[in-house]
């Protein structure tokens, strides 16, 4: 993998997992939920930024994972913080776990 082209630094790799929060709506999608353009032009630009390297919603449970890649915990969370989904509580962060990963195929 291209580090330089794919925005990826010698971080820490983390896997966090979000639930369903109050606010969304059981009745309807994923991208019809409340602020799902907010929600998904965030994503956009942590995947951008390099932040963000896997993610997608957890289908038979309303949540999410995300694979990220950071410096720390704290830096998860607080990026994470700033989600539309997150302050709106469609979504709600349940745990963040640093990750080794040990096997690729991608690689």
């Amino acid at each position: 993998m291209d580090k330089k082209s794919n925005h990826v630094s010698l971080k820490n790799t983390f896997v966090t997992t979000s639930s369903a929060g109050p606010n969304r709506d059981p009745s309807k999608g994923t991208r019809q939920q409340p602020f799902w353009d907010e929600h998904a032009a965030f994503i956009d630009q942590l995947v951008a930024e390099g932040f963000v390297l896997m993610g997608g919603p957890l289908v038979d449970e309303d949540g999410a994972m995300l694979i990220v890649n950071a410096g720390d915990e704290n830096e998860v969370r607080e990026k994470l913080r700033n989600d539309p989904w997150m302050k709106y509580g469609v979504l709600k962060l349940e745990s963040v776990k640093r990750w080794q990963i040990f096997i690729d195929v991608r690689k």
